[in-house]
């Protein structure tokens, strides 16, 4: 029998618990809980990207519908109307102007709407990666402690 091989306890290494292991898991409870808030709250991070892409689609079809009434009744009013003077001809032509406005707005709006929600997808994919290395993490690490 070798020093190294025997403690002061007077047990040999090998008749020991592994020191590095808790003996229970009251000392991995700290560990854990910390681990725990950080999945949480990417958890919910996630969650609130989701909520957020899907009002802002929402907000774009709404917006997207009001357009499209905005131009059916201009379209509507310049059908039922004739012009009989110049004034009458201006008033129409203005109205014409009003209806390329407002589809030029359309666009903006699904092209606004379109990036909003590329860069919320992004920041999607961010947080579920973040969160999927960090469940590993934790897998990992409770295979070590068991």
């Amino acid at each position: 029998m070798e020093l190294k091989d025997i403690l002061e306890s007077g047990k040999h290494l090998y008749e020991m618990e592994n020191p590095k292991k808790p003996s229970n898991m009251s000392e991995r409870d700290p560990l854990q809980k910390i681990g725990k808030e950080k999945v949480e709250s990417l958890k919910n991070s996630i969650k609130e990207i989701e909520f957020l892409i899907k009002q802002r689609e929402a907000l774009s079809e709404t917006l997207s519908r009001d357009v499209e009434k905005i131009k059916t009744e201009i379209e509507n009013f310049l059908l039922t109307t004739t012009a009989k003077d110049s004034e009458g001809f201006k008033e129409r032509g203005g109205l014409r102007q009003k209806q390329i406005d407002v589809s030029e707005l359309q666009l903006n709006e699904r092209v606004n709407c379109w990036r909003d929600v590329a860069t919320l997808k992004k920041e999607l994919r961010e947080r579920q990666k973040e969160l999927s290395e960090k469940e590993d993490r934790i897998n990992m690490f409770d295979k070590i402690l068991e």
